[in-house]
């Protein structure tokens, strides 16, 4: 399979770099800056260096032999990828009078491949240092009034492979034809076949799969969100009744789901083991407050229930994980393949404790390609389409210490909520969404009595990953209607408030 590789020098827009590749049909794989790499490896067409928080002209700047690459395969460097190149081949990077960040105007030369078809447009700029002259090994094809190069490239005959450099950012919605220049590096430059899509990636990973497993047996853990979900159907597409799902109700779960879950399961021919251990989960967590001391009991009740449950079952090889591609990679620091910023698998502790070998059927799949995968395996919308649902559940939607009581407050009012965001229409238009109980009670006036009850705050947002969020502006009718049933139908709250926070500065789950 084709593949570009990205060189990681610790950009915010790194992941978004192959997530537009993936778009354009090109699979991308995502390393830190210093990874070895075989360089004769016939499946990679081109490589590509992102940008940087830090400066070419730090002391210990981040940085690779690009004369290496351009021995063997394209290279296109992206803003501190694009000064790395200048800088190595004897150009002048020096610090901008001021910090160039935003909207830019690119003057194009439309002559050269990379910028066929590509107009005179607005791009986004983000650098504090800019490219103030090149060496004779290059020239430049793209310029804006405030900086000279914008985009260049390797003058013939001087590198066995060319090399491109844009002082933007393609990869950004704002730059108006980066998509087209991207789409112009993968398939004029790096001459790619474009054959990426969820038909040819399930074909390719089911064969994996059964090569792999061949005739063991896989426990998999499921939660009813999408990414376990598809990894589910690949594994029982790949090995049928060797594998056995396993859904655990800790009682943090929204209303019925236990149950209904279990039902759409059975639709899908998934063979799954129901655990209904909420009584332990809910005994545990009986006087915690803190949230992380929450996160933490959770977690080791989940470890104790799973493996209960998987030293029943004989013969049991694989442990299925539902691990996708963002979390293997911030799992690795660009600083170096050694610094793990946090473990990735989905189920911490439990491969070591089980002494199983670990399956990861999405590990190289973004979030809207496992949605896409789980459309083309003939998932339902329900399951596509479902909101996130944090891994503690309602734990962390309570703040404070969780009781029974407390459980069943939000669980009604989320209840109440969601059925209105479904009956609506505004379900599909929401990223994620819920209700949090707060550890307030406030006077109220219900008939003739004054009551003194909690306080439910809705939340709404919209998001492409979670690493940012808008609030959602539902409609005041809609709140109002939302709110009104709240505190008619739920015994105990009085009071509904609507968070109108983006993240950041607030995070999209209040604990």
């Amino acid at each position: 399979m084709e593949k570009i590789i990205i060189f990681d020098f610790g950009s915010q827009y790194t992941q978004l770099i192959a997530r537009r590749l993936r778009e354009l049909g090109v699979y991308s794989e995502i390393h830190p800056y210093n990874t070895p790499i075989n360089h004769d490896d016939p499946s990679i067409k081109a490589y590509i260096l992102s940008g940087s928080p830090f400066s070419v002209n730090d002391q210990d700047n981040l940085s690779l032999d690009v004369d290496r690459l351009l021995a063997h395969k394209p290279t296109l460097g992206i803003c501190y990828g694009a000064q790395l190149a200048a800088k190595n081949f004897g150009g002048r990077v020096e610090k901008s009078d001021k910090r160039e960040y935003g909207k830019a105007n690119i003057q194009v030369d439309t002559g050269d491949r990379i910028t066929e078809g590509v107009k005179e447009s607005q791009v986004w700029m983000s650098h504090a240092d800019t490219i103030a002259q090149l060496s004779d090994h290059f020239e430049i094809l793209s310029s804006t009034e405030s900086i000279p190069v914008a985009i260049y490239k390797s003058k013939a005959g001087q590198f066995n492979c060319p090399f491109y450099g844009l002082q933007f950012h393609p990869e950004v919605t704002h730059s108006l034809e980066g998509q087209k220049v991207l789409n112009n590096f993968v398939t004029a430059v790096a001459g790619c076949a474009k054959d990426w899509t969820p038909d040819s990636f399930i074909d390719s990973t089911v064969e994996d799969l059964r090569q792999k497993i061949g005739k063991d047996r896989v426990i998999l853990g499921l939660s009813g969100g999408v990414d376990s979900t598809v990894a589910a159907m690949l594994l029982k597409e790949a090995v049928g009744d060797q594998l056995t799902g396993v859904f655990i109700n800790n009682g943090l779960l929204r209303k019925n789901e236990f149950e209904e879950v279990l039902d759409s399961y059975k639709d899908l021919g998934i063979n799954v083991r129901g655990v209904d251990a909420s009584q332990d989960f809910l005994s545990e967590l009986s006087g915690v407050s803190d949230p992380e001391q929450k996160r933490k009991v959770i977690g080791r009740v989940f470890i104790e229930v799973f493996e209960k449950v998987a030293n029943q079952m004989e013969d049991v090889v694989w442990l299925g994980q539902g691990t996708i591609y963002p979390d293997v990679i911030e799992s690795v620091s660009v600083k170096g393949p050694s610094a793990t910023i946090k473990s990735h698998h989905n189920v911490g502790g439990l491969p070591d404790k089980l002494n199983l070998k670990i399956v990861e059927p999405l590990n190289r799949l973004f979030k809207d390609e496992v949605r896409q995968v789980g459309r083309s395996l003939g998932l339902s919308q329900d399951f596509i389409g479902r909101h996130p649902f944090p891994g503690p559940g309602m734990a962390i939607r309570i703040l404070g210490e969780i009781t029974e009581e407390k459980l069943r407050l939000n669980q009604e009012a989320d209840h109440i909520y969601i059925s209105n965001l479904k009956s609506s229409g505004w379900y599909d238009k929401v990223w994620q969404a819920g209700t949090i109980l707060l550890p307030v009670k406030s006077v109220g006036v219900m008939g003739d009595e004054r009551t003194y009850e909690y306080t439910i705050a809705l939340r709404a947002v919209n998001s492409v990953d979670g690493m940012t969020a808008e609030w959602t502006n539902l409609p005041y009718e809609l709140l109002g209607k939302i709110s009104n049933e709240i505190i008619n139908q739920v015994k105990g709250i009085n009071r509904v408030v609507y968070d109108i926070s983006t993240k950041p500065p607030a995070t999209i789950e209040w604990e």
